[in-house]
């Protein structure tokens, strides 16, 4: 991971190809009951495997179902929890499952089956034997779930929209409910309703069938552009998204309020749930934390392990030099770069001296050694997204570079103490402060005063901690703990110094 070659190291509506779908997992999470509240345990990832793993549900309390990918292609795997241990239930030759779900009443499996040819129907499959029927002619299931053990409601495909439909699996016959859904569907918990998701109109709409007479009622509304739900009891709905998971009653009138704040160290991003028939756990998809990929990445390089160590990246990546020069993209011009990496290929190592994780974001310093021989200190800037990273940013030690903390510390210590001019004296006459990597927030020391100024003078209980500190060539890298009219956040900030003072901020969040 050097600027130097040899340094280098650094759905289902259409069913996309497994190079196309997000790296996630699934976690079990315990919900843990007091009287006033519900909270969630540390999750434990069950999938555990590179790729693609998603479309969870509960067999039973024991047992989780979910698609996985293996061999190039995606396969149902159930997993149980009291020993731990993963099987497979099926290995379609030019086949793959997805959504699987338990048939009541059998010893057996739904799931949706894409062919290599591009047929798409839904099937059933022996939980012991494999063994596969098809159950539905004729229609492109795209999701379903089970009413009874012969009802089912589905969203099928057609052109480029999903509706929902009613098929009796007894009889043969089905009915459309409604044009233009969405992908979720759930059984609601102690009643004889189906949810589902209406795009009719321009507010998304949270819905019930009851599909026997037909009846629909709207219950509420999507959370932040989120159709994946599920019911956490008959009348408490749950979603996700980055950072936290989100809760709303059943009703028109009810407003979505916070569930549980997600730990990015833990996992991100979350997707779709499932809760067990007990609803004393959670299935949940989610993108792996953006620390464990970036070490994945290290580790795998170290290793040679040159398929690993490319598949951490997206398929586009960025690598560039500090801030945003752009030195190759994507997985075709990295393998290249890298083609000589190989188990018995493995002159360069790679050691993480520090590491800062914000968010999304990893910032390791890493010693390089050559054959066992120390060979240069570089930063290492990893933005993660969708399971993968996406741009990965070098920062080189100039060892000609005077020390740049000495004025790093003069200005926090201003900045503690709310001396608006010994602060402003630590910066350079034309001092730029950017989001990262290069989008301008202020220019010059008239702008900068000012919105310093102000923020001094409002904030009385001001103070910075330093988490963590990286000083490399003229720059000095903090991790940042701030604290603000009774509010902390953290933040990274990128200082930059030229001739004794800072002439460059980058704060990334």
């Amino acid at each position: 991971m050097n600027k130097y070659t040899l340094l280098l190291f650094g759905l289902l509506l259409s069913f996309k190809t497994l190079s196309q779908q997000n790296n996630t997992e699934v976690f079990l999470v315990d919900v843990m009951t007091d009287e006033e509240r519900k909270a969630l345990g540390k999750p434990l990832n069950i999938s555990n495997n590179e790729g693609y793993d998603n479309q969870p549900s509960f067999l039973d309390d024991d047992t989780i179902l979910f698609s996985s990918t293996r061999n190039g292609q995606t396969d149902i795997a159930l997993y149980t929890i009291s020993t731990n241990t993963t099987k497979w239930i099926t290995d379609t030759p030019k086949g793959s499952e997805y959504s699987p779900l338990k048939i009541p009443g059998k010893e057996a499996v739904s799931a949706i089956r894409l062919d290599a040819d591009g047929l798409q129907r839904l099937y059933q499959y022996d939980i012991n034997t494999g063994k596969s029927q098809e159950l539905i002619k004729d229609l492109k299931v795209g999701y379903h779930v089970w009413y009874n053990a012969h009802i089912i409601v589905c969203t099928v495909l057609i052109e480029n929209r999903m509706d929902l439909v009613v098929a009796n699996l007894k009889d043969g016959t089905n009915y459309i409910v409604q044009k233009n859904v969405g992908r979720s569907l759930h059984k609601v918990p102690n009643t004889d309703l189906v949810s589902y998701i209406s795009k009719a109109n321009e507010k998304i709409e949270i819905k019930t069938i009851h599909p026997i007479s037909g009846a629909t009622q709207t219950i509420n509304y999507i959370w932040n552009g989120r159709e994946d739900m599920a019911w956490l009891s008959e009348d408490t709905i749950i979603a996700g998204t980055n950072s936290i998971l989100a809760q709303v009653k059943a009703d028109t009138t009810g407003v979505w309020g916070p569930f549980h704040t997600i730990d990015p160290l833990q996992y991100n991003n979350v997707s779709r749930i499932a809760v067990s028939p007990n609803r004393q756990k959670l299935a949940l998809v989610a993108e792996p934390p953006a620390a464990a990929i970036v070490q994945k990445q290290v580790v795998s390089y170290n290793a040679g392990d040159l398929e690993s160590f490319i598949n951490c990246y997206s398929a586009d990546v960025i690598v560039s030099n500090f801030p945003d020069k752009i030195w190759y993209e994507g997985h075709k011009r990295m393998r290249e770069i890298y083609e000589g990496l190989s188990p018995t290929n493995k002159t360069y190592q790679v050691a993480v001296v520090k590491r800062i994780v914000i968010g999304s974001n990893v910032v390791d310093h890493e010693k390089v050694t050559r054959n066992g021989k120390f060979e240069q200190m570089q930063v290492a800037i990893y933005n993660v997204d969708k399971g993968a990273i996406e741009r990965m940013t070098f920062i080189f030690d100039d060892t000609k570079a005077p020390n740049p903390e000495t004025i790093v510390q003069k200005q926090l210590d201003a900045y503690n103490a709310r001396d608006i001019d010994r602060f402003m004296d630590t910066y350079t006459d034309d001092i730029s402060l950017f989001n990262y990597p290069v989008e301008k927030r202020s220019q010059g020391q008239e702008e900068m005063r000012k919105v310093y100024a102000d923020f001094f003078t409002s904030t009385p209980d001001l103070h910075c901690e330093i988490k963590n500190r990286i000083v490399i060539g003229n720059k000095v890298i903090d991790e940042e703990k701030i604290t603000a009219n009774g509010n902390t956040f953290s933040t990274v900030a990128i200082y930059e110094v030229e001739d004794g003072k800072i002439s460059k901020v980058y704060f990334l969040r």
